[in-house]
Parts: C-alpha cells; sequence; structure tokens
C-alpha cells in the first residue's frame, strides 16, 4: 500500500509539473506558419530583423551586450495570440475553443504601429548616423505594408503610439543606439511569436 501512495503522488507530481511547464511555455508551441496573400510579408518582417541584428549588427548593435533585449510590455499579444491549453482526466492537454482571433489581432496591430512609430522618430532624429537610417529603412517599410495591406488600424492607436515614441529618445547618441538596437532584440522575439500566431489563425484550427 505504500509502494501504491508513493506511485499515485509521483504520477500526480508529474502532471503538474508538466501542466506548469505546458502553461508557462505556450507561447513557445510549434505552431506552423501558413502563408495568407495579404499577410504574407510576416515571414518576410522576422527574416529582415533576423538579418538586421546578425548582418548588420555593427550598425545598430556594436559595443552593446548580446544577451539584452527590450520587448514592449505594454501588449497582451502573447496571452491574446496563445493557444489555450486546459487539463483532461488522463493527465494530457488540449486546446480550448476560448482562443479570440480579434482580440490576438488587435494586439498584434498595436505592436506593429508602437514599432512604426518607434523607428519613424528615430530615423527622424538628428543624433542617428545615416548607416542606421539604411539599415532601418527596410524594416520600417515591411511594418508599414502590414499594417496598410493585413489589417484594419484600430482607431488611435497609431496616434498615441507616435506621441508616446516622440518622448522615446534622449540627447546622447549612444544611449539611442543602444536603445533602439534592444527594442529590434525585442520586437524579433516578438515577431517570432506573430508569426506563430498568423499561422494559427491561417491554419483554422481554433475554429474546429
Amino acid at each position: 500500500m505504500l509502494r501504491w501512495n508513493l506511485f499515485i503522488k509521483y504520477i500526480t507530481a508529474g502532471c503538474v509539473l508538466m501542466l506548469t511547464t505546458l502553461s508557462c511555455t505556450s507561447t513557445g508551441l510549434p505552431v506552423r506558419t501558413v502563408s495568407t496573400e495579404k499577410c504574407g510579408d510576416f515571414k518576410n518582417l522576422l527574416g529582415n530583423l533576423r538579418e538586421l541584428l546578425r548582418l548588420r549588427s555593427d550598425v545598430l548593435c556594436h559595443g552593446i551586450a548580446s544577451d539584452t533585449m527590450e520587448v514592449r510590455t505594454t501588449s497582451d499579444t502573447v496571452l491574446a495570440c496563445a493557444p489555450i491549453l486546459t487539463q483532461n482526466s488522463s493527465c494530457m492537454m488540449q486546446r480550448n475553443s476560448s482562443f479570440n482571433e480579434s482580440k490576438c489581432l488587435t494586439n498584434i496591430m498595436k505592436d506593429l504601429a508602437h514599432y512604426d512609430a518607434a523607428i519613424k522618430s528615430y530615423i527622424n532624429s538628428s543624433l542617428r548616423s545615416p548607416e542606421e537610417e539604411v539599415a532601418l529603412r527596410p524594416t520600417l517599410g515591411i511594418i508599414q505594408s502590414l499594417m496598410k495591406n493585413c489589417f484594419l488600424m484600430p482607431n488611435g492607436v497609431n496616434n498615441s503610439s507616435e506621441e508616446d515614441a516622440a518622448q522615446m529618445w534622449g540627447y546622447d547618441t549612444f544611449s539611442n543606439r543602444q536603445k533602439m538596437c534592444k527594442k529590434m532584440r525585442g520586437f524579433h522575439v516578438r515577431t517570432i511569436t506573430i508569426n506563430r500566431a498568423m499561422g494559427y489563425i491561417s491554419s483554422g484550427e481554433h475554429r474546429k
């Protein structure tokens, strides 16, 4: 009986650990990315950011620690766009049907508006170098293409982001470049999440 009780406790602990792990890492689930007619540029955006941070890191991130980033924290994209998992009686995980596509897309749009405003304000700053503008222009172009062709802009999103971005940069060249480098690293991580979310939405799995 003692051995049986220990076995039951072991299984229960394993289930709890599995649930905790999956619930904390649900944003990293391997959701396949499916290109759509209007939103396929999300793949291009991810590729562009990889190139910006790897092949052109000497322009934007030279002299900045490689393990630092700044992820936008006022957005609910990670939670809103993650497939929701629930527990069933056999200690397995099943997806809940309460995924809110509209909320997910709205948060993605807010992210795009934020980074669009941040990059535009940085480019318009007198303290950035011409090389930095050249490096960031393609990223800005892809973002604006997505905003124009893929989504309808929620009322007020763009204006509020532009107002916030105007206060983002200081009067020190290195500090501004460091901040932009960290923001682009964070944007790269967020774009991975967005690509997975768009693939999930395109697959139609949440409607089943």
